[in-house]
This record gives C-alpha cells, structure tokens and sequence, in this order.
C-alpha cells in the first residue's frame, strides 16, 4: 500500500532542505570568497564571484606553507587512527565475548574515559609530555589521540560485535584456529561497516583539532594544518582570499575520506544499535 502525499510530507521535506541549505550555506561563503579577487571581496557581498580568480590558493598554499603540515597532519591522523582500530577491536573482542567480573569492569572503566572530559587533565598531561622530552614530536601527539579516541572507539566495536553471532568464530576455534587467528580471519574482516565508522569519527576529530597541537607542537616544525593556518590568518588577516583559500586546501583531504568512507558510518551504528 502506497502512502499519500501529504501535507505532513511537504512540512518534513520543507524542514530538511532549510535544514540542508543552513549546513550547506557557510560552505558556499568559504568556496565564494576564496575564489573572488582581493577588491571583489573588500566590495562585500556573499554573491558568486564575477569571475573565477585562482590565484588565492598558489599563494595560499607557498605563504602558509600547508606542504609540510599537510603531511604532518597525515602522519598523526594516519598512525593514530591504525593503532586505535588495531588495539580497539582487539580490546573489544575480548569485552564482548569474556564474561567476567574483570571484563565488566574494565568496560565500565572505558565508559568512564568517554564522559569525563580531557581538559580536566591538561596541565598534568602537558607536564608529563615535558618531562618525557616529547614536546614537538609525532609521538605526544599519537599517545594523545589513541588515550583520548580509544574508550569512544571500543564502545562502538562492543556493540557491534555483542550483535554479531558468536558461531562464526566458535566454528573456526573447533576447526583448530586459536583466538587470534580467529580474531584476524574470521572476526576482523565482519567489522568492515564498524571499522569504517570508528575510522571516519576518529579521523574528522583528530584533523580538525586545534588545541592539542597547538600546546604539544607550536613553534616545532610538527605543526599540523589548523595551528599553521591560525598563525597564516594573523599574517593576512587583511588578504581573506588567501585564507578561505588555505582553510578550503585543508578541508579537502578529510573531505575526501568522509565521502569514501561515508556509507559505512550509518551502517556501523544501525548494526551496533540491533543489540
């Protein structure tokens, strides 16, 4: 049976594109006035550009030099996000399948890790990263994101592996696998739709962080894409070109990956949420 158009139907349609147009809509500022000549945007206005001026991102991307911390943000996203997938489905595998008084509690333990919040143990955290000689390095900033990404990231693989049926694994143990190679053959590969999400979360939230780099690496030559673009924007705050200019060049690469890895994020949660 087929549903009527109706009335209620246009009001919900009506609602989604207003609420499409309003996410959508910075976005269009931050691509028109990147692409809009110096005087053009001094005239104001929020129109499309007379005409496509390209030049704002050559200089964007020589006067920020976004190269270097391009792949500074590469190298801290990409390894932290391979140990927080490598350590949280294994850390989770054992969550959801060992019933134990030891296994519930360190669950609740990770629970607790995502709702207190990381600023309460900032200064100390910055401390230790002193005295450990790890200010301005790659590797304060990867032990950061695992400590602080990995109880979100466990979460989402218990649920998702709690509504998995436990045979699959159980019939590769009885033909002799041991656990961990149950885990890699059989397991890991069922975990696509989850791995993408644990992916996408935790990539978007380690790009686009500001604060965290900009206490362990400012001044270092580590400085990701958000610290170097700060300083660029105190530079040129009267060139606005070249700013949304490199503010667009950084959005690109994490922009990219979310389109890829897009369809898994919903499909994580639905599978996560049957159980």
């Amino acid at each position: 049976m087929t549903q009527r158009y109706g009335l209620g139907t246009l009001v919900r349609e009506l609602v989604m594109v207003a609420v499409a147009v309003a996410f959508l809509f910075p976005a269009y500022v931050l691509v028109a006035l990147s692409l809009k000549t110096p005087s053009e945007i001094n005239e104001g206005g929020l129109g499309l550009p007379r005409e496509l001026y390209l030049d704002n991102y050559p200089q964007a991307w020589l006067g920020a030099t976004l190269g270097p911390a391009l792949l500074n943000s590469v190298v801290i996203t990409t390894t932290s996000i391979l140990i927080i997938v490598l350590v949280g489905s294994l850390a989770a595998y054992y969550l959801s399948r060992v019933h134990s008084r030891l296994s519930y509690g360190m669950y609740i333990l990770f629970l607790l890790g995502i709702v207190l919040p990381f600023q309460l143990a900032l200064v100390p955290l910055y401390r230790l990263v002193y005295e450990a000689g790890l200010l301005g390095s790659y590797t304060s900033m990867v032990l950061f994101y695992v400590g602080l990404q990995m109880p979100f990231s466990i979460f989402l693989y218990t649920g998702f592996l709690r509504a998995l049926p436990a045979e699959y694994a159980e019939a590769a143990l009885v033909d002799g696998a041991s656990q961990f190679q149950s885990f890699t053959r059989v397991v890991f590969p069922l975990l696509r739709p989850i791995t993408g999400t644990v992916i996408i979360l935790n990539a978007v939230a380690i790009w686009n962080d500001f604060l965290t780099p900009l206490l362990y690496l400012g001044g270092s030559s580590k400085e990701t894409l958000p610290v170097v673009i700060y300083q660029f924007v105190g530079q040129y705050t009267a060139s606005w070109g070249l700013v949304f200019a490199s503010v667009v060049l950084a959005t690109l690469p994490i922009l990219l990956v979310f389109v890829v890895l897009q369809k898994y994020v919903i499909r994580g949660f639905a599978s996560g949420l049957k159980g």
